[in-house]
């Protein structure tokens, strides 16, 4: 059921030929930093939004009973903030391992959040290119639009090899309140979700 992007992304794009690319990050990868980086600031891209579209096959769930994880989608006007990290193009062999369910690689502009511009001299601008991963609706793993109700259900009842869903999403929630940054699909999930878990031990 789950479709391995891991190849693909290392054939249609690679990175070799750079000493060091900018790699933004909306989901776990603003807290859950498993890989070594050259410097991290907190960046936005803007026309996309965050959604729990997205199933996860091998971390927050299983084949069987997938979990739901954050995409992007189209979103004319709006903003997308997270964290932006400055690797060294062979990370992209671990990276790409890690989002290798429905995740394709593409070059977008960053914009720095509150002037927190790089370290370096020569990427000092307002904006930079960076790469993001983004799980389209044309991969087998999509899960598309739901009540909210529904989503959060399918992310309280599920768990994978990285641990429970529940735990993706609350984290998350945590790590945008950290940035400053009022997502309304991320907190309205979050309060569904913990209210489900209230009921549950009432």
């Amino acid at each position: 059921m789950s479709y391995d992007t891991m190849a693909l992304n290392q054939q249609r794009q690679p990175l070799d030929h750079l000493e060091s690319v900018w790699l933004f990050g909306y989901g776990s990868l603003i807290y859950k930093v498993d890989f070594p980086y050259l410097q991290a600031k907190p960046a936005y891209i803007t026309g996309w939004q965050r959604r729990f579209w997205q199933g996860s096959h091998d971390h927050r769930g299983t084949p069987e009973a997938p979990g739901r994880v954050v995409t992007l989608v189209e979103a004319a006007g709006k903003r997308c903030v997270g964290m932006a990290y400055q690797v060294t193009p062979d990370t992209f062999a671990h990276l790409d391992q890690r989002e290798k369910n429905g995740y394709l690689r593409f070059f977008t502009e960053l914009h720095w959040l509150n002037n927190a511009t790089p370290d370096s001299t020569a990427d000092s601008s307002a904006t930079t290119q960076g790469v993001v991963y983004i799980a389209n609706p044309d991969n087998a793993a999509y899960l598309g639009p739901a009540p909210e109700v529904v989503i959060a259900k399918q992310i309280a009842e599920s768990r994978g090899p990285s641990g429970p869903n529940s735990e993706y999403l609350l984290k998350l929630a945590q790590a945008l309140r950290q940035l400053n940054e009022q997502d309304e699909h991320v907190f309205k999930l979050e309060q569904v979700l913990l209210d489900l878990q209230q009921q549950a031990t009432a």
